[in-house]
């Protein structure tokens, strides 16, 4: 067997297209126009590029960006301030603090700063917890998109073994829950899992966000399997790559999403449905 690969660009591509006939019309109807507020503190490269492509695809949609860059030296307090006027803009429909931020800023305190409305990153503690119950404001974008992919590819869920291969807050966890919440069977494995291949091979869809480049062999799956690749890793020379070995695995799954071209562009249209439907909601708020 020799697996079909996931185009995510593609899906990404045909969701954005959606996004943006909806951001028309409700500028047209509406007179409002969805909009994103950004915040970088410090000049991480990684962030620099991340924040440049959210902006980019903010815009080729029609949602409205600022960007508020800040000193790396930044007191908590002054980015506290800055969320909370955010917070108040009724033109602001999401924010946005890109990670990681300095040392000296506490993460938590800064997601659980923002609107639990406007958290369209889907980090804060109401929209963690919210996952538990199927409550939820706004979902995580990687792993909404891992569901949105698998929803494009018509993969059947309910009943099936996932074996969740990472436990971050931002995918495996999440991801997890999601899946739980749509009657999977799921099986979550860390770093601290002994002899990873039993449980790897006993997954009909199997979701590797754990950080580590080729960590899931071919021989570590079933036949079959159906495997999203959420890990990607810059190795020395310079490519890129995911958690899976691709050349390996891609002879055993039914279907397989690439690093890059997979996940990777699902995250960020996410976070435009996300900002997208804020928008929609305070529509609907004001009648």
């Amino acid at each position: 067997m020799t697996a079909r690969i996931i185009d995510g660009k593609a899906v990404a591509r045909k969701l954005r297209a959606e996004y943006a006939e909806r951001i028309a019309d409700l500028k047209v109807r509406h007179g409002v126009v969805p909009g994103i507020a950004v915040i970088l503190v410090g000049d991480n490269p990684a962030s620099q590029v991340y924040v440049r492509n959210k902006i980019s695809a903010c815009k080729d949609t029609g949602i409205h960006s600022e960007l508020y860059q800040l000193p790396a030296d930044t007191p908590e307090a002054v980015l506290m301030a800055r969320i909370d006027a955010l917070n108040a803009d009724p033109a602001v429909h999401g924010i946005l603090v890109q990670l990681p931020l300095p040392v000296h800023i506490s993460v938590p305190n800064v997601l659980e700063r923002i609107a639990v409305d406007k958290d369209v990153d889907g980090f804060h503690l109401y929209n963690v917890g919210g996952l538990v119950t199927g409550n939820t404001v706004f979902p995580p974008c990687t792993p909404f998109g891992v569901q949105k992919l698998l929803e494009h590819e018509n993969v059947e869920i309910s009943g099936k073994n996932v074996v969740v291969v990472g436990a971050s807050n931002i995918v495996g966890k999440p991801m997890a829950l999601m899946l739980m919440q749509q009657d999977a069977t799921v099986c979550i494995c860390h770093k601290m899992t002994r002899d990873l291949g039993q449980f790897t091979r006993l997954a009909d869809i199997l979701v590797v966000a754990a950080g580590v480049p080729g960590l899931i062999k071919g021989d570590m799956v079933s036949e079959g399997v159906v495997v999203i690749d959420v890990g990607i890793n810059r190795l020395p020379d310079g490519r890129l790559v995911g958690d899976v070995d691709f050349e390996s695995v891609s002879q055993k799954a039914s279907l397989l999403s690439p690093v890059p071209g997979g996940v990777g562009p699902m995250t960020i249209t996410m976070l435009l449905h996300n900002t997208l439907v804020s928008a929609e909601r305070a529509v609907a708020a004001k009648g």
